[in-house]
């Protein structure tokens, strides 16, 4: 028996349609051709396949289990030469063939699925690289030119030639497992007290940080390398940390994990950023990817008198840290018998107004 030949990318095209439209004459009816050309290509791919495809015995042609087991290549193949026009079309009007980027730990994962899963009905024929890092990482694997753009926490010192503009920012909460000793203090627990137990921080992979501690406050800590390690830690007791309220909500409402009260604050907000390389411009692509992370809902009430300058570091000029009070102190208000909103820069109920997180070299 003779190897099979290669059939054209037209007759595998008839062939789905004879099966897709449910016969010869309605296939050539879709594809403006006569019958006895639907007939003729039919049969002559039958004949470089080497196997019989329909089955013609009957009224309406039915495929053979040959056939069955063909047509699955046939759409494979048809899938993906449209595919590859689709791209060469793209790539001649100057869209990116790929669009890599870089998001922080900290950005909330349900606004990353749903803007990436918009960038895919948009962009279908572009290629998407996700890395998620944390701190300098981020914005060394935009300098590196690793990534086009990154979703970035404030770092200090990064150079000029690094752009970002504002998306908002991640309320931080300091936590610990409700067995833990820090957990079992009522009220505002001092700071000599908290420096006394084990914090769980997450560690930088770049240089770009090197020497320098982003709200550390114990005396003792562990480094970790991502988020979900940190909160299986702080989870299971062995020690207290700061953490994106979005990804604890669920164990605080649980009480798997208790809110800590400490005397520099107990929520703090971590500024974002979309930063890419300014001597680079971006392709359409990544110029609509860096628009939705820039127009990402934000809080309905964001914080009053919210400061996203860095604080400087008292007798550390030029060094900032990446934590900011998410409201001052509430103002005294005047007397009055209407009912109404709380002062401006007021906290909620029961939460006492934060103050910013000190940075401390190693």
């Amino acid at each position: 028996m003779r190897d099979p030949g290669l059939p054209s990318l037209d007759q595998l095209r008839v062939f789905i349609a004879v099966i897709d439209h449910g016969g010869f004459a309605h296939a050539a009816r879709a594809l403006h051709r006569t019958q006895s050309v639907i007939s003729y290509t039919i049969a002559n791919l039958e004949e470089q396949l080497n196997v019989a495809l329909l089955d013609r015995s009957k009224r309406k042609p039915v495929l053979t289990e040959a056939g069955k087991a063909l047509l699955a290549d046939a759409r494979a193949v048809s899938l993906k030469v449209d595919g590859m026009r689709a791209r060469a079309k793209a790539l001649s009007a100057g869209l990116e063939a790929e669009v890599s980027v870089v998001v922080d730990v900290m950005f909330s994962t349900c606004k990353l699925v749903r803007i990436l899963h918009a960038f895919q009905q948009e962009f279908p024929t572009v290629a998407m690289r996700l890395r998620t890092e944390a701190l300098g990482a981020v914005t060394q694997l935009v300098l590196e030119r690793e990534c086009h753009i990154g979703i970035s926490g404030w770092m200090p010192g990064t150079q000029d030639v690094v752009e970002r503009q504002s998306c908002g920012y991640v309320t931080m909460v300091p936590v610990a497992a409700p067995d833990h000793p820090l957990a079992q203090i009522e009220g505002v627990i001092p700071s000599a007290v908290l420096r006394e137990h084990t914090q769980l921080v997450l560690t930088d992979r770049s240089t770009l940080t090197k020497g320098q501690d982003f709200g550390v406050l114990a005396l003792r800590d562990w480094r970790l390398g991502d988020l979900s390690s940190k909160h299986a830690l702080l989870r299971s007791g062995i020690g207290w940390g700061n953490m994106p309220v979005e990804f604890v909500q669920w164990d605080l409402d649980a009480g798997r994990l208790v809110q800590l009260q400490i005397s520099e604050g107990s929520a703090f907000s971590f500024p974002l950023y979309v930063i890419r390389r300014g001597d680079e411009e971006p392709g359409p692509a990544t110029r609509w990817l860096m628009q939705q992370f820039l127009d990402v809902e934000q809080p309905a009430v964001p914080p009053p008198n919210h400061d996203m300058r860095p604080a400087p570091v008292a007798g550390d000029p030029g060094v900032s840290h990446m934590y900011h009070r998410l409201s001052d102190p509430p103002r005294e208000a005047k007397p009055s018998n209407k009912p109404g909103p709380p002062p401006l820069g007021a906290s909620p109920p029961g939460v006492a107004a934060p103050a910013p997180i000190s940075l401390r070299r190693r």
